[in-house]
């Protein structure tokens, strides 16, 4: 009851104090945009006049459906905060990765295994600080060329210096969507990990998907949160959630939408807000 009751306060403060922010001060809240708003740091120091303009900027996209802009704002934040973000979650390999996600990739160890077919690259889109992309190189040896593309120019910067020595690892300053374009081939695994495509919206989503399953063999496996009140019996396409208002996406229909098999299928709560989904597609 408390939690509905602080959500609710919460709404009602944007809806009114938020939106008149935004309306006294347009020049403030343009800067908020541009610098991005997609999660207040730990070290981010937003007072609380800002923090309701936040929610009211990326309110008002939701409701005009706007749904481009809303992804281009939360590209914004990646680009310019994302290395101070990955700084402040640098424990969470061992703390969540590690004992809530790799299983999936033992799943993928042992669908290899049952395949002829060689993979040789594994790009792995959002990759943060490297940590997982440095274990899933030690965990698939045959795997020759390891790729880590983030949006973030200084923290890929900050990877290719502590990985220099690890001649399969290579990191690059991108779009994930606009690399693969570029740059995809066949037999790749692509990875994401805790939240990547639910900043992409539903449309170029499935545009990626249908470009990826066009490469060749291809493999995914996507670890994405789903939004708790996303029924999709009710509403099977994608949905804003939580405090981001990033997407909540039905991973398995677009994968299908694709032509790709899904092959895994799981999930596991994360927070008051939604459930850390599992999924593992091959075409």
């Amino acid at each position: 009851m408390k939690s509905k009751f602080k959500k609710a306060v919460y709404k009602l403060c944007i809806a009114t104090v938020g939106n008149l922010l935004v309306f006294l001060k347009p020049e403030k809240a343009k800067q908020l945009a541009e610098e991005g708003l997609t999660i207040v740091n730990n070290s981010n120091t937003m007072s609380i006049s800002e923090r309701l303009m936040r929610g009211a900027i990326l309110k008002k996209l939701e409701k005009n459906q706007d749904y481009n802009n809303l992804e281009e704002l939360h590209k914004k934040y990646w680009s310019n905060k994302g290395s101070v973000f990955f700084q402040e979650t640098e424990s969470s390999f061992e703390k969540e990765f590690l004992p809530n996600c790799a299983f999936i990739f033992d799943e993928l160890e042992k669908n290899l295994f049952n395949t002829p077919i060689q993979y040789t690259t594994l790009v792995e889109i959002g990759t943060g600080n490297g940590r997982v992309l440095e274990y899933l190189c030690s965990k698939f040896p045959k795997v020759t060329h390891f790729i880590g593309i983030d949006l973030s120019p200084a923290q890929i910067d900050i990877n290719s210096k502590k990985y220099k020595n690890n001649p399969k690892m290579e990191f690059v300053a991108t779009d994930g969507f606009d690399w693969v374009k570029e740059h995809g081939t066949s037999n790749t695994i692509f990875v994401t990990s805790r939240g990547v495509l639910e900043y992409f919206t539903e449309k170029r989503l499935q545009a990626f998907f249908n470009y990826a399953n066009t490469l060749g063999k291809t493999i995914f496996i996507a670890i994405e949160p789903k939004g708790i009140e996303h029924d999709f019996a009710k509403n099977n396409g994608s949905q804003p959630y939580g405090y981001e208002r990033s997407f909540s996406h039905n991973y398995e229909l677009l994968f299908k939408n694709a032509g790709f098999d899904v092959w895994h299928l799981s999930y596991k709560p994360l927070d008051d807000l939604a459930l850390m989904g599992f999924i593992g597609a091959a075409n």
